[in-house]
C-alpha cells in the first residue's frame, strides 16, 4: 500500500521565484510569563522557510497560537513574540504586522521583495468572528488564498484539523504542496503503519480511553503488544473487577475496555501496580505492597509503579519498532513522573530499535532526560500523529495539489 501523501506535490517540485508564497507553519509554542519555553517548532520550520526565500519567493507566514475565546486572549496570544524569536534564531529579517486580514495585510504583502518574509498575526484571531478559522469558513479561506500564488503546508501539528488556514487556503489557491517538516513526519510515521519491523510494541498513555480508542484499536491489529499506562489503565483494571479507589475512570467505557481485553487477551499489557496519593497533589508516593493490583478506597493512582516498570522493560527488550504516545502518570508532578522517565530510559537503551514518540507531555519527558538523540523520531504533533497512524491519512492533505495536477482552480 502506497500512502496517499506520496502523490502530493512536494516543496522541491515547485518554482518559487518572484511568487507570493503562503506558508502555514505550526508556531503554537509554549509561553510562560512572556517567554517562549520551547523553540522546537520554530526550529523545525527553518528548512522550509529558507528554501522558499533562497529560491526568491516572497514569503507570507501564517500560524495559530493557542485558542482565542475572548478579546482578552488577543493580547496574550499575539505572534509578535514568536516573530522576534524567529528572527533571533534564523538570522533573517522578519517583518510582522498585527493583522491577518484587511488592507494593512494586502499593502504589506505588495511591498515584499523576493526573499523577504512577512509573518501575519495569529490566524485564530478570526475565531472571534464565529470561529471562522477553526470552522473553516469558506470566505476566510478564499480571502487568504487570494493573497498568494502558492500555498505550502508545513504545519504537521494541525493537519488533522480542517481550518481555513490549511484546508481552506489549499482548496482555493492554484498551486500547493507540502513542506519538509510534513514530509519528514509522514515518512517517519509511515514506517510504523505500513511496514513496521517486528516485534512492534506500542505504549499508549493518557487519561482517557475515549481520547485514544481509535489508535488503540488500530494498534491492537498492527502491533504485537500494546502496553497501557496513564489514567486509562484504571478503566481497564476496573473492568476486570479490581478496586481502583479514587482513580480516574470512565464508567461508560468499561464494557468497551472489557471487549478489547477479551478480543486481544495476548496483546494488551496492563499495569501491575501504581504510585498512589490520597488526593491529586504532588506528594510522596504510596505503594500498596500487600496487594499491588488493588488500590485502597481512600487513594488514587497517579503513576505506574516499580513492578509495572519492570514488566514493561521485560516486554520491550526484544523490540524492533516502538511507538509511544502519552505519559504514563501525572508527569507534571515530580513525584509522579518516575514511570514516564524510566520507560523513556528503557526505550532509549533498546538496541537496533526504530522508536517514535509523539504527544507534548511525553516529548517533554524525553527532553528533560536529554534523550532526544536516543529516539529515531520525535513528532511535533501528538493529535496529528495519532490520526495518521489510525487512518493512514490526514484531512489537511486532501486539497493539496497532486503531483500531476497542473490545472488552475476556478473559484
Amino acid at each position: 500500500m502506497i500512502p496517499t501523501y506520496k502523490n502530493k506535490k512536494f516543496i522541491d517540485e515547485i518554482n518559487f521565484f518572484d511568487k507570493i508564497v503562503l506558508l502555514r507553519v505550526d508556531f503554537n509554542v509554549p509561553i510562560l510569563n512572556g517567554h517562549i519555553t520551547s523553540t522546537k517548532r520554530i526550529i523545525a520550520s527553518l528548512k522550509t522557510i529558507k528554501k522558499i526565500t533562497n529560491d526568491g519567493g516572497r514569503l507570507v507566514i501564517l500560524s495559530h497560537l493557542g485558542r482565542i475565546k475572548t478579546k482578552d486572549d488577543l493580547e496574550k496570544k499575539s505572534l509578535r513574540l514568536v516573530a522576534e524569536k524567529l528572527e533571533q534564531i534564523s538570522g533573517l529579517d522578519i517583518k510582522f504586522i498585527p493583522y491577518n486580514r484587511g488592507q494593512e495585510v494586502e499593502n504589506a504583502i505588495q511591498k515584499l521583495e523576493n526573499g523577504q518574509i512577512l509573518l501575519l498575526e495569529n490566524t485564530r484571531f478570526q475565531d472571534l468572528n464565529n470561529k471562522a478559522e477553526s470552522k473553516n469558513d469558506p470566505e476566510l479561506g478564499k480571502y487568504w488564498a487570494s493573497l498568494g500564488d502558492i500555498f505550502i503546508n508545513d504545519a504537521f501539528g494541525t493537519l488533522h484539523r480542517a481550518h481555513a488556514s490549511n484546508v481552506g487556503i489549499a482548496t482555493y489557491i492554484q498551486e500547493s504542496g507540502i513542506g519538509y517538516l510534513v514530509k519528514e513526519e509522514l515518512d517517519s510515521l509511515s514506517k510504523l503503519i505500513f511496514a513496521p519491523k517486528k516485534p512492534f510494541y506500542a505504549i499508549i498513555g493518557g487519561a482517557k480511553i475515549s481520547d485514544k480508542i481509535g489508535i488503540i484499536s488500530t494498534l491492537l491489529e498492527k502491533a504485537d503488544k500494546v502496553l497501557i499506562g496513564g489514567g486509562m489503565g484504571y478503566t481497564f483494571k476496573k473492568a476486570l473487577g479490581y478496586k481502583i479507589g479514587l482513580s480516574i475512570c470512565e464508567d461508560d467505557k468499561l464494557k468497551l475496555a472489557l471487549d478489547l481485553m477479551q478480543k486481544y487477551p495476548d496483546k494488551l499489557v496492563l499495569p501491575l501496580d501504581a504510585a498512589l496519593a490520597p488526593e491529586f497533589k504532588d506528594v510522596e508516593p504510596i505503594y500498596n505492597e500487600e496487594n499491588p493490583l488493588e488500590i485502597p478506597d481512600h487513594l488514587e493512582g497517579m503513576d505506574i509503579g516499580p513492578l509495572t516498570i519492570k514488566l514493561f522493560e521485560d516486554q520491550l527488550k526484544d523490540a524492533k519498532t516502538v511507538l509511544w504516545n502519552g505519559t504514563l502518570g501525572v508527569a507534571e508532578f515530580k513525584n509522579f513522573a518516575n514511570g514516564t522517565r524510566e520507560v523513556a530510559k528503557i526505550i532509549a537503551k533498546i538496541p537496533n530499535c526504530y522508536s517514535v514518540i509523539g504527544g507534548g507531555d511525553s516529548v517533554a519527558a524525553i527532553e528533560a532526560e536529554n534523550l532526544t538523540k536516543s529516539f529515531s523520531h520525535i513528532s511535533t504533533g501528538g493529535g496529528a500523529s495519532i490520526s495518521f497512524i489510525e487512518k493512514g491519512d490526514l484531512i489537511g492533505l486532501g486539497p493539496i495539489q497532486e503531483k500531476d495536477d497542473n490545472k488552475p482552480k476556478t473559484l
